[in-house]
């Protein structure tokens, strides 16, 4: 027995659904993370920092392109897997770099896995399992066709389960 199922609302937040709500806060914790990671690590090595105006040989001050927004945005375009125009120079933040790429390619792929699995697998909730189930509850309309062998067993049923089933479908009429 089988009965279709009225799709459910549509919900805004639906793309969520196929990570598991610990996933997308690890996801959140590890993204903040890295970002700081990076900035406080391109803060520490000399090899970031760089001369605003190459003209002039003995600058008074140095640059460092790897600011806080910078780092966010660089590693919110690898989420995206959108990349940026900054990019570290460093052999510090390029290890964190590449580990951060190496990880959102494992959940993006992750990601759309679930997700394609969940919009193309119905997830079927059986309330009927058998006769017994069938005969226990009332929400659910059955029937057989009139003149056909299946009417004619339930019809000549001894059994209490399919006499149940028969005198529902004889009400149903």
């Amino acid at each position: 027995l089988y009965k279709k199922k009225k799709p459910p609302a549509p919900n805004l937040f639906s793309f969520l659904s196929p990570l598991s709500l610990d996933v997308w806060i690890y996801m959140t914790t590890a993204y903040l993370g890295v970002s700081i990671l990076m900035f406080l690590l391109a803060r520490l090595t000399p090899y970031e920092w760089e001369n605003p105006h190459p003209c002039v040989d003995e600058p008074e001050e140095l640059e460092n392109e790897l600011t806080l927004h910078n780092c966010f945005w660089h590693n919110w375009g690898s989420l995206m897997q959108q990349g940026s125009d900054i990019a570290p120079k460093a052999i510090s933040t390029r290890m964190v770099a590449g580990m951060w790429w190496f990880f959102t390619l494992i959940m993006i792929s992750s990601y759309t896995a679930n997700l394609a699995a969940f919009l193309t697998a119905a997830k079927m909730d059986n309330p009927v399992n058998s006769a017994e189930d069938l005969a226990k509850q009332t929400k659910i309309k059955y029937g057989t066709g009139c003149c056909g062998s299946t009417a004619a067993f339930f019809r000549s049923s001894t059994i209490p389960t399919y006499q149940k089933l028969n005198a529902f479908m004889e009400s149903a009429k």
